[in-house]
């Protein structure tokens, strides 16, 4: 989620689409979220780990 982030965020960037920065921007933020839930041993869409 994180890469997928920081790739829309770029695109956004080099190609000029404000739309696809803000797409990037909010992948950015869910995916810090995600894994700081992780880290901190809660289970994260109702599994405790990921195989």
């Amino acid at each position: 989620m994180i890469t997928l982030g920081i790739i829309l965020l770029v695109i956004g960037l080099l190609i000029k689409i404000p739309i696809l920065w803000t797409l990037g921007v909010i992948a950015l933020v869910v995916g810090a979220i995600l894994l700081i839930l992780g880290a901190a041993g809660r289970a994260v869409g109702g599994r405790k780990h990921w195989y």
